[in-house]
């Protein structure tokens, strides 16, 4: 079984598919300017253990790379996923102030 991930603006999202079209499981975003804020991923029960939130993950972080955005993980899949992929580092913020 092969997963592709594309972002899919108009809905805010990645959405990684199987080979069928099938959807997998998706990660969402909210942008302002140039900073990035993953809010959920999920990967739908059928596909759960085959890697799909990892791909999803990498595929939204390279996008950021890309696009010289900084990522807020708001998501905790995301920020535990981050934890171990070090070479994304440089992009994330991972403190924040809450502003008044």
């Amino acid at each position: 079984m092969t997963i592709s991930v594309a972002d899919v603006p108009e809905k805010d999202r990645f959405e990684a598919r199987d080979d069928d079209g099938t959807l997998a499981g998706v990660i969402t975003y909210q942008v302002t300017g140039n900073v990035i804020a993953y809010t959920h991923t999920k990967v739908e029960p059928a596909f759960e253990g085959h890697g799909v939130g990892g791909l999803l993950a990498r595929a939204a972080m390279e996008d950021a790379q890309a696009k010289h955005r900084l990522v807020v993980p708001i998501c905790p899949f995301l920020a535990s996923w981050l934890d171990e992929h070090h070479e994304y580092e440089k992009i994330v913020a991972r403190t924040h102030r809450r502003v008044k």
